[in-house]
């Protein structure tokens, strides 16, 4: 296979007047692009991204072969077409039109793939779809558009959750998914165990997410929940949370530490917080704790 092009490149090979990207938005998996087109015919190498396109203005005929025959149709406001990764294509129109690009990261779909089958997922590809009516893609597409364009509260997680929603769509409808043919149901590896007891144990005294912990063993979050489960005995939560309340038991032992600071350093949301969870599960608050102790 021929190296694979960034998305910076695409202009190089399908020129247009790009008027919207969402570049430097901090999206993840996620990226929208507009452009303006006058016809074109253009072979294309494979991206390294998903594509949906989804036509906004304009109409003409549209020819495209991508791995195979030529095939032709005629697109317009509404039409979507589809292209997997790492496809070369070549396209071939000759009217203007307007188009939204949403791209999606291989990372990302496979990451939703696997949480949706409940499996390893070794690839994911798109069918060869040139044109199909799709009214929930063009819709997301057109609020990712408006997204970058306009902003609004937050905006980072309303993206994501518009790609995650894209990706289960796009699985449902119109992917391929292969699995990897080794399906283990043990627990992590001693060497995984290190890593994520290192990171925990540097990273108390802040939020610790379950897609944070997950990467680091190398796994989905689906199949790291389950790991995790089955090596340590209990869920991830449970295991942070014992390890910020043995952290604050040997620092609540150094009397000169405010009990308001222990439960900062220990990651704890406030010393209310830290109240609760010890009264849980010692049945006694930090301060008595402290006072017994000495």
């Amino acid at each position: 296979m021929s190296e694979l092009i960034p998305l910076e490149e695409l202009p190089r090979w399908v020129p247009g007047l790009l008027d919207l990207d969402s570049q430097g938005l901090g999206w993840n998996g996620v990226r929208v692009r507009e452009f303006l087109y006058s016809g074109l015919d253009v072979p294309v190498p494979g991206i390294q991204d998903f594509l949906v396109v989804v036509y906004t203005a304009g109409a003409t005929s549209m020819n495209r072969r991508c791995g195979g025959s030529w095939q032709s149709d005629y697109v317009s406001a509404g039409s979507v077409s589809l292209l997997t990764r790492a496809a070369p294509s070549h396209w071939r129109w000759s009217e203007a039109i307007r188009t939204c690009h949403v791209y999606l990261s291989p990372s990302e779909v496979a990451k939703v793939a696997s949480e949706v089958f409940e499996r390893e997922v070794q690839e994911v590809s798109f069918r060869d779809v040139l044109r199909v009516e799709d009214p929930l893609l063009e819709s997301i597409a057109a609020r990712l558009s408006e997204e970058a364009r306009c902003g609004g509260l937050g905006g980072r997680l309303y993206a994501e959750a518009l790609r995650n929603q894209t990706c289960v769509h796009l699985l449902r409808h119109y992917a391929d998914v292969e699995f990897s043919h080794v399906r283990s149901h043990g627990g992590l590896s001693a060497h995984q165990c290190q890593l994520l007891r290192q990171f925990i144990e540097e990273s108390l005294h802040v939020d610790i997410s379950l897609g944070e912990l997950a990467s680091i063993a190398g796994l989905s979050t689906f199949h790291f929940s389950r790991k995790f489960r089955t090596t340590f005995g209990c869920p991830p939560y449970s295991y942070i949370l014992q390890q910020r309340l043995e952290r604050a038991k040997r620092q609540l032992s150094d009397r000169r530490t405010p009990i308001k600071v222990v439960a900062i350093n220990c990651g704890f949301s406030d010393q209310s917080h830290m109240n609760r969870v010890f009264r849980k599960f010692l049945d006694v608050t930090p301060a008595e704790y402290r006072r017994l102790s000495a």
